[in-house]
């Protein structure tokens, strides 16, 4: 059993990468689907699809690949705040990833968003991971 199911989900991405697969299975929580969604709509996956039966459901991710040099569009997917180590920061303070480029997903009160969102939001939050 984990403790971390983020860092579960970002290492099971990370392993189908390095792997080369094209889909990769996940366990579904909404925290795990709003990040899901983050990742498709910033370009970073091909598509998703949630399927849900009786107990808790699965996540399916299609990665996506340059098609010249067939690299994961995803270099690098580094988890932030732990179990252990809270990282939180206010909306003033929100990192910038790669000077731009990359994004951080952050779970606010307002709920699971990139950090540029925060920052127009103006709200803080727990920097759950850096995507680039």
């Amino acid at each position: 059993m984990y403790t971390d199911p983020i860092a579960d989900f970002l290492t099971r991405v990370r392993n189908a990468i390095a792997a080369g697969h094209r889909v990769v299975e996940i366990p579904a929580s909404n925290l795990k689907k709003e990040m899901t969604k983050i990742l498709f709509d910033q370009g970073y996956i091909l598509s998703y699809q949630f399927n849900d039966d009786n107990v808790q459901g699965t996540i399916k991710i299609a990665i996506k690949y340059d098609k010249e040099t067939r690299e994961s569009v995803i270099r690098k997917i580094q988890r932030i705040s732990t179990p252990g180590l809270r990282k939180y920061v206010g909306s003033t303070e929100m990192p910038r990833v790669l000077n731009g480029l990359g994004i951080a997903i952050v779970s606010t009160s307002k709920g699971v968003m990139t950090n540029k969102k925060a920052r127009q939001e103006n709200v803080g939050g727990e920097v759950l991971c850096y995507v680039y």
